[in-house]
């Protein structure tokens, strides 16, 4: 762990939970919304998988009525 790191998780120990609830939506904020997570990128391979073995539907072949 960096040297920064360790000094804001001690930071964050410090505080009572009400401040570290307050703290933690402060740094939502910092945080781009469009980033993909793990998850996400997981999902996108399995879907990229799906389509090279032939497993998808077309939305033509799909009867929307």
């Amino acid at each position: 762990m960096s040297p920064i790191r360790e000094q804001l998780v001690g930071m964050i120990d410090c505080l009572p939970e009400a401040d570290q609830s307050l703290l933690l939506e402060i740094v939502k904020r910092f945080i781009p919304d469009d980033v993909a997570t793990p998850d996400d990128l997981a999902a996108i391979q399995a879907a990229r998988e799906e389509y090279e073995r032939g497993e998808t539907v077309s939305h033509e072949a799909i009867d929307w009525n």
